[in-house]
């Protein structure tokens, strides 16, 4: 069973508007796409947010993306970039479509 992203998305919302503008100096929502609940959706589920938010803590280097994969047979056949919120993957228009670096973080 999947988590509604609406409801992350309305408490994130909340938070931006009553802490300001500043807020994503220290709090920030990657939503994963197709990625269920924690792992096993239909696209591209895996990723290290662990490294992500300890770059973040002990060296002030905030997650501008994080790398998502998608696995079949344990082997990588998708990579995807997780975007800050309320920024998405979009794809430049030329490249591999499984490759993450034809895809850059853009608001919609």
């Amino acid at each position: 069973m999947g988590v509604n992203p609406h409801i992350t998305v309305n408490y994130y919302t909340d938070v931006v508007d009553y802490m300001g503008k500043d807020t994503a100096s220290f709090f920030r929502l990657f939503l994963v796409p197709g990625g269920f609940h924690c792992w096993g959706g239909l696209g591209a589920d895996r990723f290290d947010a662990m490294t992500a938010l300890i770059n973040w803590v002990e060296r002030g280097t905030a997650p501008e993306m994080i790398k998502a994969i998608e696995l079949k047979d344990g082997k990588t056949v998708r990579e995807h970039p997780l975007c800050p919120y309320p920024e998405i993957a979009g794809y430049r228009g030329r490249g591999d479509t499984t490759k993450i670096e034809s895809y850059t973080c853009e608001v919609p």
